[in-house]
Protein backbone atom coordinates (compact mmCIF):
# COMPACT_ATOMS: atom_id res chain seq x y z
CA UNK A 1 0.00 0.00 0.00
CA UNK A 2 2.36 2.50 0.85
CA UNK A 3 4.71 1.80 -2.73
CA UNK A 4 1.28 2.54 -4.54
CA UNK A 5 0.86 5.88 -2.44
CA UNK A 6 3.69 7.10 -3.31
CA UNK A 7 3.97 5.69 -6.77
CA UNK A 8 0.29 7.63 -7.27
CA UNK A 9 1.85 10.58 -5.92
CA UNK A 10 4.71 11.24 -7.74
CA UNK A 11 2.57 10.34 -11.05
CA UNK A 12 0.63 13.47 -9.80
CA UNK A 13 3.65 15.52 -9.91
CA UNK A 14 3.54 16.66 -13.69
CA UNK A 15 -0.10 16.51 -14.07
CA UNK A 16 -0.38 19.67 -11.97
CA UNK A 17 2.71 20.81 -13.89
CA UNK A 18 0.75 20.47 -16.77
CA UNK A 19 -2.53 22.29 -14.79
CA UNK A 20 -1.09 25.27 -13.62
CA UNK A 21 0.79 25.81 -17.39
CA UNK A 22 -2.41 25.76 -18.87
CA UNK A 23 -3.96 28.32 -16.59
CA UNK A 24 -1.39 30.49 -16.69
CA UNK A 25 -1.60 30.54 -20.07
CA UNK A 26 -4.97 30.85 -19.66
CA UNK A 27 -5.07 33.51 -17.96
CA UNK A 28 -2.32 35.90 -19.84
CA UNK A 29 -4.37 35.18 -22.73
CA UNK A 30 -7.68 36.81 -21.19
CA UNK A 31 -8.69 40.18 -21.91
CA UNK A 32 -7.66 42.89 -19.63
CA UNK A 33 -5.16 42.86 -16.87
CA UNK A 34 -4.46 44.39 -13.14
CA UNK A 35 -3.56 47.50 -14.44
CA UNK A 36 -6.68 48.30 -16.36
CA UNK A 37 -8.47 48.73 -12.19
CA UNK A 38 -5.87 51.74 -11.85
CA UNK A 39 -6.53 53.65 -15.22
CA UNK A 40 -7.33 56.89 -12.94
CA UNK A 41 -6.44 60.28 -14.91
CA UNK A 42 -4.94 60.70 -10.83
CA UNK A 43 -1.95 58.12 -11.65
CA UNK A 44 0.63 59.09 -13.65
CA UNK A 45 1.73 56.90 -16.66
CA UNK A 46 5.07 56.31 -14.94
CA UNK A 47 3.73 55.10 -12.05
CA UNK A 48 2.03 52.77 -13.67
CA UNK A 49 5.08 51.78 -15.63
CA UNK A 50 6.82 51.22 -12.46
CA UNK A 51 4.07 49.36 -11.11
CA UNK A 52 4.25 46.93 -14.05
CA UNK A 53 7.71 46.93 -13.91
CA UNK A 54 7.88 46.04 -10.25
CA UNK A 55 5.55 43.14 -10.81
CA UNK A 56 7.47 41.55 -13.71
CA UNK A 57 3.93 42.26 -15.36
CA UNK A 58 6.18 43.74 -19.12
CA UNK A 59 8.21 40.32 -19.14
CA UNK A 60 8.12 37.36 -21.15
CA UNK A 61 5.10 35.29 -20.54
CA UNK A 62 7.34 32.19 -19.90
CA UNK A 63 9.58 33.96 -18.11
CA UNK A 64 6.82 34.75 -15.78
CA UNK A 65 5.22 31.30 -15.35
CA UNK A 66 9.39 30.17 -14.66
CA UNK A 67 9.43 33.03 -11.83
CA UNK A 68 6.10 31.89 -10.38
CA UNK A 69 7.25 28.39 -10.55
CA UNK A 70 10.28 29.02 -8.90
CA UNK A 71 8.64 30.97 -6.09
CA UNK A 72 6.05 28.20 -5.62
CA UNK A 73 8.49 25.16 -5.13
CA UNK A 74 9.20 27.15 -2.14
CA UNK A 75 6.34 27.73 -1.43
CA UNK A 76 6.11 31.58 -2.07
CA UNK A 77 2.78 32.18 -3.95
CA UNK A 78 4.27 35.71 -4.29
CA UNK A 79 2.44 38.77 -3.38
CA UNK A 80 -1.41 40.28 -4.77
CA UNK A 81 -1.38 42.89 -7.32
CA UNK A 82 -4.19 44.30 -6.14
CA UNK A 83 -3.35 44.39 -2.38
CA UNK A 84 0.33 45.49 -2.69
CA UNK A 85 2.48 44.29 -0.30
CA UNK A 86 0.09 41.45 1.36
CA UNK A 87 1.60 37.65 0.60
CA UNK A 88 -1.14 35.18 -1.10
CA UNK A 89 -0.17 32.84 1.62
CA UNK A 90 -1.55 35.38 4.48
CA UNK A 91 -4.22 35.38 1.99
CA UNK A 92 -4.88 31.94 1.90
CA UNK A 93 -4.23 30.81 5.25
CA UNK A 94 -6.70 33.70 6.32
CA UNK A 95 -9.61 32.32 4.24
CA UNK A 96 -9.03 28.14 4.57
CA UNK A 97 -9.86 27.88 7.97
CA UNK A 98 -13.80 28.87 7.13
CA UNK A 99 -13.44 27.40 3.87
CA UNK A 100 -12.19 24.33 5.57
CA UNK A 101 -15.00 23.98 7.81
CA UNK A 102 -17.91 24.76 5.43
CA UNK A 103 -16.97 22.31 2.99
CA UNK A 104 -16.24 19.39 6.06
CA UNK A 105 -19.82 20.37 8.18
CA UNK A 106 -21.79 20.63 4.21
CA UNK A 107 -19.94 16.84 3.92
CA UNK A 108 -21.31 15.31 6.94
CA UNK A 109 -24.73 16.52 6.16
CA UNK A 110 -24.75 15.47 2.99
CA UNK A 111 -23.52 11.93 3.99
CA UNK A 112 -26.08 11.92 7.04
CA UNK A 113 -28.91 12.38 4.64
CA UNK A 114 -28.47 11.05 1.40
CA UNK A 115 -27.01 7.69 2.54
CA UNK A 116 -29.98 6.77 4.85
CA UNK A 117 -32.20 8.14 2.18
CA UNK A 118 -30.56 6.05 -0.72
CA UNK A 119 -30.89 3.16 1.34
CA UNK A 120 -34.68 3.30 2.85
CA UNK A 121 -35.54 3.89 -0.69
CA UNK A 122 -34.32 0.71 -1.65
CA UNK A 123 -35.57 -1.21 0.56
CA UNK A 124 -38.67 0.11 -0.60
CA UNK A 125 -38.34 0.25 -4.26
CA UNK A 126 -41.37 0.93 -5.96
CA UNK A 127 -43.18 2.23 -3.35
CA UNK A 128 -44.82 5.75 -3.70
CA UNK A 129 -41.90 6.51 -0.95
CA UNK A 130 -39.38 5.37 -3.05
CA UNK A 131 -41.25 7.63 -6.58
CA UNK A 132 -40.86 10.33 -3.98
CA UNK A 133 -37.22 10.26 -3.08
CA UNK A 134 -36.50 9.88 -6.66
CA UNK A 135 -38.27 13.31 -8.06
CA UNK A 136 -36.85 15.03 -5.29
CA UNK A 137 -33.22 14.07 -6.04
CA UNK A 138 -33.51 14.54 -9.71
CA UNK A 139 -34.95 17.87 -8.63
CA UNK A 140 -32.14 18.51 -6.56
CA UNK A 141 -29.74 17.25 -9.24
CA UNK A 142 -31.71 19.96 -11.61
CA UNK A 143 -31.75 23.27 -9.39
CA UNK A 144 -28.83 25.13 -9.99
CA UNK A 145 -27.60 25.81 -6.16
CA UNK A 146 -27.19 29.31 -6.35
CA UNK A 147 -30.95 29.50 -6.69
CA UNK A 148 -31.55 27.31 -3.96
CA UNK A 149 -29.61 29.96 -1.74
CA UNK A 150 -31.26 32.67 -2.65
CA UNK A 151 -34.49 30.92 -2.01
CA UNK A 152 -33.67 30.33 1.35
CA UNK A 153 -32.12 33.41 2.02
CA UNK A 154 -35.53 35.10 0.68
CA UNK A 155 -37.74 32.84 2.99
CA UNK A 156 -35.47 31.90 6.25
CA UNK A 157 -33.92 35.13 6.59
CA UNK A 158 -35.72 37.89 5.23
CA UNK A 159 -39.11 36.86 5.79
CA UNK A 160 -39.13 34.64 8.83
CA UNK A 161 -35.56 35.89 9.99
CA UNK A 162 -34.36 32.58 11.58
CA UNK A 163 -31.04 32.69 9.92
CA UNK A 164 -28.41 35.65 9.53
CA UNK A 165 -28.12 36.94 5.23
CA UNK A 166 -24.67 36.11 5.24
CA UNK A 167 -21.24 36.19 6.96
CA UNK A 168 -19.17 34.48 9.27
CA UNK A 169 -20.67 36.09 12.85
CA UNK A 170 -21.92 39.41 13.58
CA UNK A 171 -19.48 41.95 13.51
CA UNK A 172 -18.89 43.67 16.73
CA UNK A 173 -19.96 40.93 19.18
CA UNK A 174 -17.63 38.59 21.31
CA UNK A 175 -17.08 35.16 19.55
CA UNK A 176 -19.82 32.56 20.54
CA UNK A 177 -19.76 29.08 18.64
CA UNK A 178 -23.64 29.20 18.63
CA UNK A 179 -23.09 32.71 16.84
CA UNK A 180 -20.86 30.81 14.59
CA UNK A 181 -23.18 27.74 13.82
CA UNK A 182 -26.03 29.77 13.25
CA UNK A 183 -23.97 31.48 10.29
CA UNK A 184 -23.18 28.32 8.96
CA UNK A 185 -26.04 26.26 8.73
CA UNK A 186 -27.43 28.11 5.48
CA UNK A 187 -24.81 27.63 3.26
CA UNK A 188 -23.42 24.60 4.76
CA UNK A 189 -27.12 23.12 3.79
CA UNK A 190 -27.13 24.61 0.87
CA UNK A 191 -22.94 23.39 -0.19
CA UNK A 192 -24.63 19.75 0.33
CA UNK A 193 -28.00 19.80 -1.29
CA UNK A 194 -26.19 19.24 -4.48
CA UNK A 195 -23.99 16.30 -3.40
CA UNK A 196 -27.07 15.34 -1.45
CA UNK A 197 -29.62 14.43 -4.50
CA UNK A 198 -26.49 12.54 -6.69
CA UNK A 199 -25.33 10.89 -3.53
CA UNK A 200 -28.87 9.74 -2.74
CA UNK A 201 -29.08 8.12 -5.94
CA UNK A 202 -26.02 6.29 -6.26
CA UNK A 203 -26.83 5.26 -2.83
CA UNK A 204 -30.31 3.82 -3.70
CA UNK A 205 -29.02 2.06 -7.02
CA UNK A 206 -25.95 0.68 -5.37
CA UNK A 207 -28.01 -0.76 -2.05
CA UNK A 208 -30.15 -2.40 -4.96
CA UNK A 209 -27.62 -4.55 -6.79
CA UNK A 210 -26.55 -5.37 -3.40
CA UNK A 211 -30.12 -6.82 -2.04
CA UNK A 212 -30.05 -8.82 -5.82
CA UNK A 213 -26.67 -10.87 -4.60
CA UNK A 214 -26.71 -14.38 -3.17
CA UNK A 215 -25.46 -13.93 -0.07
CA UNK A 216 -27.96 -11.39 0.81
CA UNK A 217 -30.49 -14.44 -0.29
CA UNK A 218 -28.14 -16.81 2.12
CA UNK A 219 -28.52 -14.83 5.03
CA UNK A 220 -32.46 -14.01 4.41
CA UNK A 221 -32.86 -17.98 4.38
CA UNK A 222 -30.53 -18.35 7.49
CA UNK A 223 -33.01 -16.12 9.59
CA UNK A 224 -30.81 -13.27 10.04
CA UNK A 225 -33.51 -10.06 11.09
CA UNK A 226 -33.54 -7.63 8.26
CA UNK A 227 -31.96 -4.99 9.56
CA UNK A 228 -29.06 -6.95 10.20
CA UNK A 229 -28.92 -8.27 6.61
CA UNK A 230 -29.01 -4.57 5.23
CA UNK A 231 -26.73 -2.93 7.32
CA UNK A 232 -24.17 -5.38 9.20
CA UNK A 233 -23.94 -7.42 5.02
CA UNK A 234 -25.55 -5.05 2.48
CA UNK A 235 -24.56 -1.51 3.73
CA UNK A 236 -20.68 -1.95 3.30
CA UNK A 237 -20.52 -3.71 0.50
CA UNK A 238 -22.99 -0.71 -1.17
CA UNK A 239 -20.84 1.66 0.08
CA UNK A 240 -17.51 1.17 -2.11
CA UNK A 241 -19.18 2.70 -5.01
CA UNK A 242 -20.09 5.47 -3.06
CA UNK A 243 -16.45 6.13 -1.71
CA UNK A 244 -15.51 7.07 -5.26
CA UNK A 245 -17.70 10.00 -4.71
CA UNK A 246 -16.40 10.64 -1.93
CA UNK A 247 -13.07 10.91 -3.55
CA UNK A 248 -14.00 13.18 -6.39
CA UNK A 249 -16.83 15.67 -3.81
CA UNK A 250 -13.41 17.08 -2.22
CA UNK A 251 -12.49 19.02 -4.83
CA UNK A 252 -15.80 19.54 -6.38
CA UNK A 253 -16.35 21.85 -3.03
CA UNK A 254 -13.72 24.31 -4.17
CA UNK A 255 -15.96 24.94 -6.67
CA UNK A 256 -19.37 24.92 -5.44
CA UNK A 257 -18.08 27.19 -2.39
CA UNK A 258 -16.87 30.26 -5.07
CA UNK A 259 -21.02 30.47 -6.09
CA UNK A 260 -21.97 29.37 -2.36
CA UNK A 261 -19.46 31.54 -0.82
CA UNK A 262 -20.22 34.66 -3.06
CA UNK A 263 -24.03 34.70 -2.56
CA UNK A 264 -23.88 34.07 1.43
CA UNK A 265 -20.66 36.51 1.70
CA UNK A 266 -18.99 33.78 3.52
CA UNK A 267 -15.15 34.61 4.04
CA UNK A 268 -13.53 32.09 2.40
CA UNK A 269 -11.27 30.48 -0.61
CA UNK A 270 -14.58 30.32 -3.19
CA UNK A 271 -15.11 34.67 -3.02
CA UNK A 272 -11.46 35.24 -2.69
CA UNK A 273 -10.93 34.36 -5.72
CA UNK A 274 -13.95 35.29 -7.07
CA UNK A 275 -12.39 38.59 -6.46
CA UNK A 276 -9.22 37.70 -7.78
CA UNK A 277 -11.34 36.89 -11.04
CA UNK A 278 -12.79 40.01 -10.99
CA UNK A 279 -9.85 42.27 -10.67
CA UNK A 280 -7.12 40.08 -12.56
CA UNK A 281 -5.34 39.13 -9.27
CA UNK A 282 -3.06 36.42 -10.98
CA UNK A 283 -1.40 35.36 -8.22
CA UNK A 284 -4.34 34.48 -5.62
CA UNK A 285 -6.08 32.69 -9.05
CA UNK A 286 -2.84 30.79 -9.63
CA UNK A 287 -2.71 29.91 -5.71
CA UNK A 288 -6.13 28.82 -5.62
CA UNK A 289 -6.07 26.87 -8.73
CA UNK A 290 -3.15 24.53 -6.91
CA UNK A 291 -4.98 23.75 -3.86
CA UNK A 292 -7.61 22.82 -6.02
CA UNK A 293 -5.65 20.99 -8.63
CA UNK A 294 -3.80 19.16 -5.24
CA UNK A 295 -7.27 18.57 -3.90
CA UNK A 296 -8.37 16.47 -6.89
CA UNK A 297 -5.02 14.26 -6.43
CA UNK A 298 -5.94 13.65 -2.87
CA UNK A 299 -9.36 12.87 -3.50
CA UNK A 300 -8.83 10.25 -6.22
CA UNK A 301 -5.56 8.84 -3.66
CA UNK A 302 -7.96 9.23 -1.28
CA UNK A 303 -10.51 7.23 -2.71
CA UNK A 304 -8.35 3.90 -3.74
CA UNK A 305 -7.23 3.87 -0.21
CA UNK A 306 -11.08 3.26 1.24
CA UNK A 307 -11.66 0.65 -1.34
CA UNK A 308 -8.57 -1.04 0.44
CA UNK A 309 -10.80 -0.38 3.92
CA UNK A 310 -13.84 -1.66 3.05
CA UNK A 311 -13.05 -4.08 0.40
CA UNK A 312 -10.54 -6.78 1.85
CA UNK A 313 -10.21 -8.58 -1.41
CA UNK A 314 -8.74 -5.13 -2.59
CA UNK A 315 -4.87 -5.30 -3.08
CA UNK A 316 -2.56 -2.69 -4.08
Amino acid sequence: MSAYIIRRSLMAIPLLFIITIISFAMMRMAPGDPTALMMDPMIKQENLAAYKESYGLNDNVVIQYGRWLGNMVQGNFGESLIRQGVPVKDLILARLPNTLLLMLVSTIIAFLISIPLGVYSATRRNSKTDYAITFISFLGIATPSFWIGLMLIMVLSVHLGWFPIGGVANIGEPFSIWDRLHHLILPAFVLATADMAGLTRYSRSSMLDVLRQDYIRTAKANGFRKRTVIFRHGLRNALIPIITIFGLMLPSFIGGSVIIESVFAWPGIGLLFMDAAFQRDYPVIMAVVVIASALVVIGNLLADILYAVFDPRIEY
